[in-house]
């Protein structure tokens, strides 16, 4: 359920700030700013539901998710395919992710 809630709000922040590179960076009208401003707060609702006893070690965690979604987004979104640094950094971030999530607490 953890992966879940990050893999959405990874979305919700990805295409928040998608919103805003648009308006900045594409000459997209200021209306895309609405949606955009609705997608991060629900991406930021999200974090909240993760079980986690402390936010700075979800927000920790959620970097590598984050990670994997701007690739996946630059893949399908920007059709600009990863190349193997990305790849590479991105399963280095992932193991990151594992220990900080999964690492025996006492």
């Amino acid at each position: 359920m953890t992966y879940l809630i990050y893999a959405l709000a990874a979305l919700f922040e990805i295409a928040g700030c998608f919103a805003f590179w648009a308006w900045l960076r594409l000459a997209k009208p200021v209306w895309w700013l609405v949606p955009g401003m609705v997608s991060l707060a629900l991406f930021a609702w999200l974090l909240t539901l993760v079980p986690s006893d402390a936010a700075g070690r979800t927000f920790a965690a959620y970097g590598g998710i984050y990670i994997i979604a701007a690739l996946l987004w630059l893949w399908l979104a920007e059709s600009r395919v990863p190349d193997r640094w990305d790849i590479g950094g991105a399963l280095v971030c992932l193991a990151g992710t594992a220990i900080i999530l999964f690492a025996p607490r006492s």
